[in-house]
C-alpha cells in the first residue's frame, strides 16, 4: 500500500442532500438568468462527482455536482435546454474562446505588472 493511497481511495466526496438541493436551486437561477443556456456533463470520476456545465450564449459558464444523469436530465427539461454528454460532444467553441481569452488576458496584466515594477534605467 502506497503512502497516499489512504487518500485516493476515498473516492469522490459526498455531500449532503442540502448542498445538492442548494446547487440544484443555484443552476436553475443561473441558467434562467441567462440566455442560449446548453448543459454538458461530466462524468464521475474517483476525484469528482458527476457534475453539469452550463453554458449561455456569450460562453459565459458554471459548473456544479448534481446527483446522477437522471438529475441532470431533470435540470435540462425544468430549464428546457438541452443536455449534452461532454465525452461525446465536447465543450462549445464559445466556452473555449472565452476561457482562452481570460488566459490571455491574465498572462498580458501580468507581464504589465512585472515590466511596472521593474527599476527604470536612467539615460
Amino acid at each position: 500500500m502506497g503512502r497516499f493511497s489512504r487518500l485516493f481511495a476515498r473516492g469522490a466526496r459526498k455531500e449532503t442532500g442540502d448542498a445538492r438541493e442548494a446547487d440544484l436551486s443555484y443552476l436553475k437561477a443561473w441558467g434562467s438568468s441567462h440566455t442560449g443556456v446548453e448543459g454538458f456533463v461530466e462524468p464521475a470520476n474517483k476525484f469528482n462527482d458527476l457534475t453539469i456545465v452550463l453554458v449561455d450564449i456569450d460562453g459565459n459558464w458554471t459548473r456544479r455536482a448534481l446527483s446522477g444523469p437522471k438529475a441532470a436530465q431533470r435540470l435540462g427539461r425544468a430549464l428546457e435546454m438541452p443536455v449534452y454528454d461532454v465525452t461525446k460532444v465536447g465543450y462549445p467553441k464559445r466556452m473555449r474562446d472565452k476561457l482562452e481569452r481570460a488566459r490571455v488576458l491574465r498572462k498580458r496584466a501580468r507581464r504589465e505588472e512585472l515590466l511596472r515594477d521593474l527599476p527604470r534605467r536612467e539615460s
